[in-house]
């Protein structure tokens, strides 16, 4: 049997609560006190979590995942799924979108339908100063928060993961993977389609139908996620972040860098939150 969780509400021992109009944060521990096997349930509302510490299982139908700490992962509403965490527990932010909210935006940002996990890079670096402002919250915090969550919101839904009933062809997934592994090389697009024997415009064709963009703007935004983290967790230079992501200079690389971000990588720094 699947429990249908009403409105705000969340398995684990609830730490903090609050309302940021059509927008709901709580905080929530799980212990073996307050239950680590979380049985099959599903949200009334669409919502995001942030894990703050901890390790967990997500299991969504036959598929399991292990969904780790800074992990920012997002459930439509009504999408069946269980959590089972190690034997240390976790500490989890959520944030849940009213039905109304989550309409109104999908006139403007077509919403996932799918379950998304996001490890890091924007999404992940927004949720992470929504979870700061949340803890230190003045007069000014719901309005602040209402925007974090809607930016977050719109940041997940951007393409680059396919829908499910749209699965990508095997070939074309090794292609994406291929990118990943090396994002920081100087890779060309016949390079990447003859890795996987497919003609150059097929590549292009699929790797935009399945995920909405081109693989050169694909390779350029993981360089950006790559340098986000860089910069939000370590003290490491400019100049050698910019060049173990694969820019050819620092220029390149704060030009690219204020495109995607709308600031700079220096400014992107001051503002990161530090755990």
């Amino acid at each position: 049997m699947t429990v249908k969780l009403t409105a705000g509400r969340f398995y684990g021992r609830t730490e903090g609560h609050c309302e940021a109009a059509d927008v709901t944060l709580v905080e929530c521990v799980y212990t073996p006190q307050s239950r680590v096997c979380l049985p099959w349930h599903m949200h009334e509302n669409a919502y995001l979590y942030l894990v703050v510490s901890g390790v967990c299982e997500e299991r969504l139908g036959r598929k399991a995942r292990i969904v780790e700490s800074s992990s920012l992962v997002f459930h439509p509403a009504g999408e069946p799924h269980s959590n089972r965490w190690d034997d240390a527990g976790g500490r989890v932010f959520h944030i849940e979108f009213s039905r109304s909210r989550i309409a109104a935006i999908g006139e403007y940002v077509p919403i996932r339908t799918s379950p998304t996990e996001v490890r890091r890079g924007p999404a992940e670096w927004l949720a992470t100063r929504l979870y700061r402002e949340y803890q230190k919250r003045d007069d000014l915090s719901p309005l602040v928060m209402e925007g974090l969550a809607l930016e977050i919101l719109a940041e997940i839904s951007r393409p680059g993961t396919a829908e499910p009933g749209h699965t990508p062809p095997r070939w074309l997934c090794q292609a994406r993977e291929l990118l990943h592994d090396r994002f920081n090389e100087p890779l060309a697009l016949n390079e990447v389609a003859t890795s996987v024997g497919i003609h150059p415009v097929h590549l292009a064709r699929s790797f935009r139908r399945h995920f909405g963009c081109t693989p050169g703007d694909y390779l350029r935004r993981i360089r950006v996620e790559f340098a986000c983290h860089q910069l939000a967790h370590t003290d490491t230079p400019l100049i050698e972040i910019a060049l173990a992501a694969g820019f050819a200079d620092q220029s390149h690389f704060t030009r690219t860098f204020r495109r995607h971000m709308r600031q700079t990588p220096g400014e992107f720094r001051r503002n990161s939150p530090r755990c």
